[in-house]
């Protein structure tokens, strides 16, 4: 089987010759530039034999497009840093904008993108990361990222009409990704779709119709698209509604499902079963194979793509990201 055509299979629920596999992180000083983004995003493919790719653009391009800056650390290891939000105060809710998938900031995202496919060929499926609503609305209004929830609940008839604004220029922004060769998105909900910061009735009531008017909106060449739901206590039953093929989540924050539990709960395609700031950040070679023979033993090596539960800090070392594509090829 060719890469493709393992995470077909995979998708599906089908046997494979193993597992499919890949994992993703920031290039902080990469990010910047669509052509040196595509490039490091090729070399990483290219040295570890990834079967897919999680396409990562910078953490704030959507919030850029909305008004948010941020200046380039120049730094391998350091984030970029905030210099300006929109959102000061309840009243600047109404006056968000609506920003178009032509900004420069999303437009960069869209072209590094088709670099990297046009350079790793059909056969390495490419999905591109699509923040949700509400995970853009955090980076708008600053630090305290909790903000947009509680002016949310304060006032939706306020928030939500910014909320919409913001999955219209998502929607396009999908559309542009998969026109320029995204064999899907990574819908990420950045800890908002847990218990720790709403309840499942307000997230079913306020924030799930805008995920599912942005994933029904995807072209019909969308075949790989992920929901991505951070942090501990879940509404896993959100894996199930929404209309994607796989699920992605850290199986090690508290209160979440197993690998197994997770694809019986979802009735889809899991991804995970690796710690992505535990075992391949600060763990040994031996303790990357080991995790990943628990999750080929829990799934049975179908319906699964081995991944980390998340982003996985810069500076990783490289022996452990090898040790996980040594081990699932095995």
């Amino acid at each position: 089987m060719n890469a493709r055509s393992r995470v077909e299979a995979a998708l599906r629920g089908d046997k494979v010759d193993h597992a499919p596999a890949g994992a993703w992180g920031h290039t902080y000083r990469e990010e910047w530039s669509p052509e040196a983004l595509a490039k490091v995003t090729v070399e990483r493919q290219r040295r570890y034999g990834w079967d897919y790719v999680k396409f990562q653009p910078r953490a704030g391009c959507f919030a850029e497009a909305f008004g948010a800056r941020y200046k380039g650390s120049n730094h391998s290891l350091r984030a970029p840093v905030e210099v300006s939000h929109p959102i000061h105060g309840h009243a600047d809710w109404p006056k968000l904008p609506a920003a178009s998938a032509d900004s420069p900031s999303l437009a960069e995202q869209v072209e590094a993108l088709r670099l990297t496919v046009a350079a790793l060929g059909p056969e390495v499926p490419v999905i591109q990361t699509v923040f949700s609503p509400i995970t853009v609305a955090g980076y708008l209004v600053g630090r305290d990222k909790r903000r947009a929830v509680r002016d949310l609940r304060r006032d939706p008839a306020e928030v939500l009409p910014a909320l919409e604004r913001i999955a219209g220029t998502l929607v396009e922004f999908s559309r542009r990704s998969v026109e320029a060769g995204a064999a899907g998105i990574f819908y990420a909900v950045s800890g908002y779709a847990s218990a720790g910061m709403t309840s499942a009735d307000e997230y079913d009531s306020w924030l799930a119709p805008l995920d599912e008017r942005i994933l029904r909106s995807l072209p019909a060449a969308a075949w790989f698209n992920v929901l991505h739901l951070c942090r501990g206590r879940l509404h896993f039953d959100l894996a199930r509604r929404l209309p994607v093929q796989a699920v992605s989540w850290s199986i090690h924050d508290p209160g979440n499902p197993g690998l197994a539990e997770g694809r019986r709960l979802s009735g889809k395609a899991v991804m995970g079963g690796l710690g992505q700031r535990t075992t391949l950040y600060r763990g040994t070679p031996a303790e990357v194979i080991s995790e990943v023979g628990s999750a080929l033993a829990d799934t049975g090596g179908t319906g699964f793509l081995l991944a980390p539960g998340c982003s996985v800090p810069p500076g990783a070392r490289i022996e452990n990201m090898q040790a996980m594509m040594k081990a699932v090829a095995a």
